[in-house]
């Protein structure tokens, strides 16, 4: 995958070393204890150069499983692990540490990925750039153990599929680390995450998984990324997913002879770019294809979903170009997420549901004027459904429309509320309800309407008890009185236009 925006550092630390000889550490610590990944698991890639919690940012996009992008060597020749090759990020609790803890205290994971499109291009993937593969395996084994992690990926495109010699050291040292893992009874899985044509991998990428058979090393996943095909076609982005899929599930029956094609179905993982990706719009991700990719997943039964980047997942910049913190379409925020997170349950489709938002969520009014908002819904999990909008909670003397009154989950309506003169000053709290077939969700929208004494009345309010006299006044229903003569028991607003009590008007 490529990184395109330029590195940020946010987290200081002192550069730390590895050991040169063995599987050694250096300054490791107390290695955390891992937790196998299920089965089948959704775990987007999170930009680790940004500045950004990865913590927060799935809590916020409900998802539990991160694949953390990327780690790489500061420069060529090196055999020093960092974040984004950036000496103030080392392999360290003071880098991301927290973060991970977190995802994991939280039922969850992340998955380091060594390498990326930059490491790739730049001789800074760290089986590129070192020559020693005890070294390489060091770096393997202090990612496991300073994080808890139970898999590793390895990110190997463009010039880093050319590089015999630097597959054959990276596979060496994977299987050593399987070893050392085996002998001290931790989990570890290896994904490998490579190129795709629209019918599988091409022969450099084949290259790298028979590599690691005639090294010993297993591959838990072969995960492909299926976008940036530059082929200059018009594509069906999803269409295409599965055909690539199909493609690769018959290579690794040639790989892996031995395996059954439900076994090779869970060592498959697809990578989606949601949205537009580098390529252009021809080759553009959407919703509906996520929907249907995430059926097809489930059918199949393939091990890893994911997609590029987590960051992306918002409508920020409809209509632009690729970029690494929007997709370039019309979408909500975290709504790749949500079709994509059920995965991680692996066994069924998710139950249609949508969600409903008025954006804003407030607004205000003078009297006799009118305020407008956006009711947006999104497909929450499943297939879109039709939705019916209806609102409730208007101040009197207010009429609301919703046009339309009812859409397709994933449309917008615009709710419109038309005041009069005598509409009551004061703040409202109006309720947009959406009903499908799944259920019922709501929306607020607070509705101030300006004017008056700022929807206060300081008049005594009345009492059905109480003997009014000529003169006197009270507040009723958000109207000031006045009574003409002697009156009891008798409700302003009820006595009409010749009757005892005179409206002086909303207060």
């Amino acid at each position: 995958m490529r990184r395109m925006r330029s590195l940020r550092t946010v987290l200081t630390a002192a550069a730390t070393t590895l050991a040169a000889a063995g599987l050694a550490l250096a300054g490791g610590g107390t290695a955390r204890a891992a937790t196998p990944l299920p089965a089948h698991v959704f775990a987007p890639y999170f930009e680790a150069w940004t500045g950004e919690s990865p913590a927060a940012l799935a809590a916020q996009s409900g998802n539990t499983y991160l694949t953390m992008a990327f780690i790489q060597t500061e420069a060529a020749g090196s055999c020093t692990p960092y974040w984004n090759g950036d000496t103030a990020m080392p392999i360290s609790s003071a880098s991301f540490g927290s973060d991970i803890a977190t995802l994991q205290a939280n039922g969850g994971d992340a998955i380091p990925s060594f390498g990326g499109y930059t490491a790739d291009t730049t001789g800074t993937e760290i089986a590129d750039s070192c020559t020693d593969v005890q070294k390489i395996a060091a770096a393997y084994e202090k990612v496991i153990t300073v994080y808890g992690v139970s898999r590793l990926d390895m990110d190997i495109e463009a010039d880093s599929l050319d590089d015999s010699a630097a597959i054959d050291r990276r596979n060496k040292a994977i299987k050593l680390v399987q070893d050392w893992a085996a002998q001290n009874g931790r989990p570890l899985e290896v994904s490998y995450t490579l190129p795709t044509t629209t019918h599988g991998p091409t022969g450099s990428g084949l290259a790298v998984l028979k590599n690691a058979v005639r090294n010993g090393a297993r591959v838990d996943v072969v995960n492909i990324m299926t976008f940036d095909y530059y082929d200059n076609a018009t594509h069906h982005m999803a269409d295409d997913t599965e055909t690539a899929a199909q493609g690769l599930h018959d290579q690794l029956a040639a790989i892996y002879p031995d395996k059954t094609s439900d076994q090779l179905w869970g060592m498959i993982g697809v990578t989606e770019m949601p949205g537009v990706d580098d390529f252009g719009p021809a080759e553009t991700f959407t919703l509906a294809d996520a929907r249907q990719v995430y059926d097809w997943a489930v059918d199949k039964g393939i091990g890893t979903l994911s997609m590029w980047a987590l960051q992306r997942d918002n409508g920020g910049c409809p209509g632009g170009p690729a970029a690494d913190d929007c997709s370039g379409i019309q979408q909500n925020t975290w709504d790749f997420s949500r079709i994509f997170a059920p995965f991680t349950s692996g066994s069924t489709h998710p139950a249609d549901d949508f969600s409903v938002t008025a954006t804003p969520a407030t607004g205000s009014v003078a009297p006799g004027g009118t305020a407008t908002t956006t009711v947006k819904t999104a497909v929450t999990a499943g297939q879109a459904q039709p939705v019916d909008l209806e609102v409730s909670g208007a101040p009197q003397g207010a009429t609301t429309t919703l046009s339309p009154a009812t859409v397709t989950a994933g449309g917008s309506s615009t709710l419109t509320v038309a005041t009069t003169a005598a509409t009551t000053p004061g703040t409202y709290t109006l309720t947009v309800t959406g009903t499908g077939s799944s259920g019922r969700h709501t929306a607020s929208y607070t509705l101030t309407v300006t004017g008056g004494n700022g929807g206060q009345c300081t008049a005594a309010p009345w009492s059905a008890g109480a003997v009014y006299t000529g003169g006197q006044q009270v507040s009723h229903q958000g109207h000031a009185w006045k009574a003409k003569w002697w009156t009891t028991g008798e409700e302003p607003g009820t006595t009409g236009e010749w009757g005892v009590w005179q409206d002086l008007g909303a207060c």
